[in-house]
């Protein structure tokens, strides 16, 4: 009986095994590191730099329209005439004059007066560019969120395995116990076959946070995008450093953050697009310029044989849009709609910043109050669990009594875990909120 009691504690060693191997083929990386490579990597933010980077174009090809700088084009031109000649059906002689050559230089037409469309369409170039930066701090601090969570779920799984070490350790003691005290014929076959489940049940603990390690492992290397499989350092990470910036400061600080700036910079282009709008009810004044000549009767392929002849053009136009069929005011409408909804959704943001930077601080010093109690309680369940083993070994306490001792324990373990694990995210989720890094 006692082997068989042996042999279903250890029917999961195997599998934990293998499960710890596949765990510590990963490589450590830093916490920084892993946010600097997943913010090169990640798509979202290749996308935000490269949007910067169209916008910066936009910028400049909209800042050399604000100057009255046309178009520059040159052009040439050559040309053979032959054939026969008739003239009232009498053929004509050749006169041999094969070659025509020209040249031009055409400076385009250019707006003189657009009723302030071109600057305005810089002022929404340049607020979109300030939109795009503002979304690019956006995409790194989102970026950085989604590996600090990766990140600590690593760290919590490893103390979560430690604790189900722990937990194994005690049972197997308990087990060895109960073995011993079922054979010298003072404990009952249930009291082995409990304790043997607690072995079990501790090993089964041990695999699921592998498990755990190894998808939050997986999870860190897709944002890290290495071609190889990372995971955190074993540095210790039992203390949470608290927030040393006041609440007041916070406030000002996401009042200012990514979100705010970014919908900010939108509120300025839809300000710029209405008032765009507003360019066609105006006239509009263009100019053109061409320069051209010609030289003919060339007896050579030269430009500098024949006679020359001269062209030039100077073109004014002058347009006012009478009637579009109420284009202009549909247009009209659009704008201050698309404004109206800009500054509404700025005005509710600045309220969902304030909300979410109040919860997550909230979260945070419950955290860290919880901590502190959570030690407490693991300290008083220690105590607890030493006291009824001792009082099971000498008989006058049931092996129940001993693993609802040692479930205690347990729990108060777990909670201490997983509160550790709040206050880790809640600080990584303000960050993001504000738009900075709380050392």
């Amino acid at each position: 009986m006692r082997i068989r009691i042996v042999a279903a504690a250890v029917v999961l060693a195997p599998v934990m095994t293998l499960s710890a191997q596949g765990v510590s083929d990963a490589r450590p990386i830093g916490l920084d590191e892993a946010i600097r490579l997943a913010q090169l990597n990640q798509p979202t933010a290749v996308q935000a730099r490269n949007q910067i980077r169209q916008t910066e174009a936009q910028v400049k090809r909209n800042f050399y329209n604000l100057g009255f700088i046309p178009t520059l084009g040159i052009g040439s031109t050559w040309s053979q005439r032959g054939g026969d000649r008739y003239a009232e059906g009498v053929k004509l002689p050749s006169t041999a004059t094969p070659w025509s050559y020209g040249r031009s230089l055409n400076l385009g037409s250019f707006t003189l007066f657009d009723g302030g469309t071109r600057w305005n369409t810089w002022r929404q170039s340049q607020a979109n560019l300030n939109s795009n930066e503002a979304a690019l701090i956006t995409q790194r601090y989102t970026v950085a969120l989604n590996v600090k969570t990766s990140y600590y779920n690593v760290m919590t799984a490893r103390e979560q395995r430690a604790n189900a070490q722990r937990q194994l350790e005690q049972a197997q003691q308990q087990l060895a116990v109960a073995t011993a005290k079922m054979n010298a014929g003072s404990a009952t076959r249930t009291d082995s076959l409990s304790a043997a489940i607690a072995v079990g049940t501790a090993r089964q603990a041990i695999l699921t946070a592998d498990n755990a390690i190894a998808n939050a492992n997986a999870a860190l290397t897709r944002y890290a995008a290495t071609p190889f499989t990372v995971t955190a350092m074993s540095d210790d990470s039992s203390s949470i450093t608290p927030i040393e910036v006041s609440e007041a400061e916070l406030v000002q600080m996401a009042l200012t953050g990514p979100l705010v700036s970014q919908n900010t910079a939108q509120v300025r282009v839809a300000e710029a697009q209405r008032k765009s709008s507003r360019a066609s009810y105006m006239p509009t004044l263009t100019m053109g310029l061409s320069y051209g000549w010609t030289i003919e009767n060339s007896q050579k392929f030269q430009f500098a044989d024949g006679p020359n002849g001269n062209s030039t053009g100077l073109t004014f136009s002058f347009n006012y849009n009478l009637w579009d069929n109420f284009q202009r005011e549909q247009t009209g409408v659009q704008a201050r709609i698309a404004l109206e909804n800009a500054e509404a959704t700025l005005k509710d943001n600045k309220f969902v910043v304030q909300q979410n930077l109040t919860q997550q601080l909230n979260t945070f010093r419950t955290a860290l109050a919880s901590i502190e109690l959570n030690r407490l309680q693991i300290a008083s369940a220690e105590e607890n669990l030493r006291v009824v083993q001792q009082q099971y070994n000498l008989g006058t306490k049931q092996l129940l009594d001993l693993l609802t001792a040692q479930a205690s324990l347990d729990n108060a373990r777990s909670t201490l875990v997983t509160s550790r694990q709040n206050a880790r995210l809640a600080k990584a989720n303000i960050e993001q909120i504000i738009g900075r890094d709380l050392k």
